[in-house]
């Protein structure tokens, strides 16, 4: 069969995923930068009963998404159970056939996928390439949305944003921002670098997820209200799925609370600092909690990935077809709660 074929030719290829788990190791491959994940909460789990537009909806719910809103100081916010169905929804809905979508090639597969359903025409530019992107602008028709991510989850670079939001203002485009893993890390009291590049209040749409640094689950699409009322219509993965359970709702202004520690998001800080002045990562950028070391050829990275992972370290290689063929690396992730000897130790078996 096809799809026995195509396992077959990950075995081949020697980049067939598989499920990994270390929970006895020093963590350095999640994406809980703060640490919030790890402190013990006492929620009261109960099944919502339905999706938010039957049985799944309260006051408190929606008192929660004004105040999600409040905090990245956004006309609205709509709550979605995970960044894929924010992205999934967004993307399939909102660019109309005739419109026009053009996002970077490296933008997140939730984007892709949301894109793929849309009914828009929709084109890629070269990864965070400014004049690459004002040719793609030249060339749209419709109304003109500009995808991409703000910190950039395999390769831990950041996107030119500023810039980016100069050209659409200059061809019309709309910009949707991605800040999944830049939210809780950058701009005041962790609003993303929309924020702290003071574009906030020009970006159409942005997304903050907070599977990563709050900690918690579900992510939030930060717009307008009259998209946020789009989207509570014509939004699929909103519409058609059992809603949160309310107390995970709750749980999320609780964590953006504690997301606002300068201890915490100083203490990040200084450990990417230490980080990045002991080895020479290869695409990150300096203030980036993802750090990333490319290697040659596939076997060496996996090699290396084996003996952190003995070593007593969680460190996962990201191989072909995750990241194109031919850039496999460690992605390696800085947290607040990692010590100097912690990331000593490491960096010694990365040498």
């Amino acid at each position: 069969m096809k799809f026995q074929r195509k396992l077959q030719d990950r075995i081949e290829k020697g980049s067939l995923r598989s499920l990994l788990s270390f929970d006895d190791h020093i963590d350095f491959w999640s994406n809980d930068y703060l640490g919030l994940a790890k402190i013990p909460h006492a929620l009261e789990m109960t099944g919502s009963t339905g999706s938010r537009l039957i049985s799944g909806n309260s006051k408190v719910v929606e008192d929660v998404e004004k105040q999600v809103a409040a905090h990245f100081q956004s006309p609205a916010a709509l709550i979605f159970n995970s960044g894929y169905d924010a992205n999934l929804g967004l993307f399939s809905s909102i660019p109309q056939k005739g419109d026009t979508i053009i996002y970077d090639e490296w933008v997140h597969a939730s984007v892709r996928d949301g894109i793929r359903l849309s009914f828009a025409s929709f084109f890629s530019f070269r990864h965070n390439d400014l004049e690459d992107l004002r040719k793609k602008l030249q060339k749209a028709q419709g109304s003109i949305f500009v995808a991409v991510e703000s910190l950039y989850s395999m390769d831990g670079d950041i996107a030119p944003l500023a810039e980016i939001n100069a050209l659409c203002k200059e061809f019309g485009a709309l910009l949707i921002v991605d800040e999944a893993h830049s939210g809780g890390v950058f701009g005041k009291e962790g609003r993303g670098l929309c924020d702290q590049l003071g574009i906030s209040q020009e970006v159409f749409i942005r997304l903050f997820t907070f599977g990563k640094a709050y900690g918690a689950h579900g992510a939030a699409v930060c717009c307008s209200d009259e998209v946020r009322q789009y989207l509570v219509n014509f939004a699929r993965s909103f519409i058609y799925t059992t809603a949160l359970p309310e107390a995970m709702y709750v749980h999320l202004l609780a964590q953006i609370e504690q997301s606002k520690s300068e201890l915490l998001l100083g203490k990040l800080q200084a450990n990417i600092s230490h980080f990045v002045k002991s080895i020479q990562s290869t695409l990150s950028d300096v203030n980036s909690p993802i750090q990333v070391i490319e290697f040659t050829d596939l076997e060496s990275c996996k090699s290396k990935a084996q003996l952190l992972q003995q070593s007593g370290f969680a460190v996962k290689a990201i191989l072909p077809p995750t990241v194109p063929a031919g850039s496999q690396r460690l992605r390696i992730c800085i947290h607040a709660f990692n010590t100097e000897e912690e990331m000593d130790q490491l960096i010694l078996l990365l040498q």
